[in-house]
């Protein structure tokens, strides 16, 4: 009988101090995501033909590829990004500037970023124009930016 309660009192302390597994099922910081619109018929998804897209110093995050919507990181570490934009042979630049936000989500999850005040600037090469349609981004509901071309 000793044996069999220090048995139980060795498996109750093990069993106590096991903690169950924090699985983030919650969103997290979101992407900017950007689709692609038709400039002569503005209400018209359009892809862009041989897409490639990356950030200032940093690899592709898209490489020749068709595509009509990209979602792309923004820095967690700095107020401002810059994509470059390439379709076939001409490049643009997008300027992305903000304030950062960092909110509490839970203990799995930790901090997500919301990111305010989004301002955009681009050259205009291969893009016609684009329009912010937030400027605030804190889910991946919809697009941020529409660009025409």
């Amino acid at each position: 009988m000793k044996k069999f309660s220090i048995l139980l009192f060795i498996l109750l302390i093990a069993f106590s101090n096991c903690e169950s597994d924090d699985i983030c099922l919650d969103s997290t910081t979101p992407y900017l995501i950007i689709r692609f619109y038709d400039a002569d018929d503005p209400d018209t998804i359009k892809s862009v033909s041989s897409l490639t897209v990356w950030a200032n110093e940093k690899d592709s995050i898209y490489t020749s590829e068709a595509l009509d919507s990209i979602t792309i990181p923004l820095n967690l570490n700095e107020n401002s990004t810059i994509y470059k934009l390439q379709s076939d042979t001409e490049i643009d630049q997008l300027n992305i500037t903000y304030d950062r936000t960092n909110v509490y989500i839970s203990r799995s999850c930790g901090y997500k970023t919301i990111f305010e005040n989004v301002a955009v600037t681009s050259t205009y090469n291969w893009i016609k124009d684009f329009t912010l349609t937030s400027t605030t981004i804190e889910n991946e509901t919809n697009a941020h930016i529409n660009i025409y071309h």
